[in-house]
């Protein structure tokens, strides 16, 4: 009777859960760029969940039912200005909708520059981001991906670590030689970013995102660095952006500047700008004519080569 109570409980506390396999980026523990602390990660859920202090970033897997399944794959990265992570509102609750249109969804769990356990704090994101994508294409066959046909989408400052690895997913500065997957491209396929964080430029900037990442006396050598309209080059990935007018968090100004940078260097583009919306909007549920966006880029999706 114990054993079956136990049981009982075991499969009670998996209902609960979200059901999905999560996979460690860095399962033997030895996390690059980080060293030992007392800071214990957190999970906050009022109206949607949050996460701070991730000491272990993961990703966290949905793969379409065989009889729909693309190909297709997309990595998924929360916003919350590099301080702490939207984790269903921009993440979760995404990747089951790509699901339902036979994609592959994975949502990165990625380290947070405030937390004290980093070393360097403005390389701990991308590290994860990289990481996360040799891993997804590492397991293509596994899990039935094309692995040429990899994405990467991201919302606010989730959209800035989404470009920062479009365009610096060859980023010399953080070479781990112990990493078995370090020859495996961390280059997405394609990139989506939602009202993303762009710009380090002050007039245009979400300052929270850049003082988190960089810090607020960040040289002009390192904030043109982060700047990811300034990096964009003929091998930044294709890109679908979207972005409000009304946006008073992260201004429109930095979906503007990145998508003149892709034409400028040839890179197939694609945006769709909205009168009204304001910053975090997620599904944009409710929301008239801006609900149609995630339809939009699906459909975006399905037509790249």
């Amino acid at each position: 009777m114990y054993h079956l109570i136990k049981v009982f409980l075991l499969v009670l506390v998996s209902s609960q859960m979200q059901g999905q396999e999560i996979l460690l980026l860095w399962p033997d523990g030895h996390i690059p760029n980080q060293k030992k602390s007392d800071e214990k990660e957190k999970v906050f859920e009022t109206d949607i969940i949050r996460i701070t202090n991730v000491q272990n970033p993961s990703i966290e897997i949905y793969l379409p039912s065989k009889s729909i399944r693309t190909g297709k794959a997309v990595m998924i990265c929360p916003g919350g200005g590099y301080g702490v992570l939207a984790y269903d509102w921009e993440g979760t609750d995404f990747a089951k909708l790509l699901n339902a249109k036979g994609i592959a969804a994975f949502v990165l769990k990625y380290r947070l520059p405030i937390s004290s356990s980093i070393i360097d704090p403005k390389w701990a994101p991308l590290q994860d981001a990289q990481q996360a994508l040799r891993l997804i294409r590492s397991n293509a066959k596994k899990w039935n991906i094309n692995p040429n046909q990899i994405g990467i989408m991201g919302f606010s400052a989730g959209g800035h670590l989404a470009s920062t690895l479009g365009t610096h997913y060859n980023e010399k500065e953080i070479i781990n030689s112990n990493n078995p997957l370090e020859n495996i491209s961390a280059r997405p396929d394609f990139m989506a970013l939602i009202y993303p964080v762009i710009t380090f430029d002050k007039r245009y900037y979400h300052g929270g995102s850049k003082n988190n990442l960089i810090g607020k006396d960040a040289s002009d050598d390192l904030v043109n660095k982060f700047s990811n309209n300034l990096q964009v080059n003929s091998n930044t990935p294709p890109t679908f952006l979207v972005h409000s007018a009304d946006d008073e968090g992260v201004p429109i100004e930095n979906s503007l500047l990145f998508y003149k940078a892709l034409l400028k260097n040839n890179v197939s583009a694609e945006m769709h700008l909205y009168p009204k919306g304001g910053h975090g909007y997620g599904l944009a549920r409710g929301k008239g004519s801006l609900e149609n966006w995630p339809n939009i880029l699906i459909n975006w999706i399905r037509e790249l080569n």
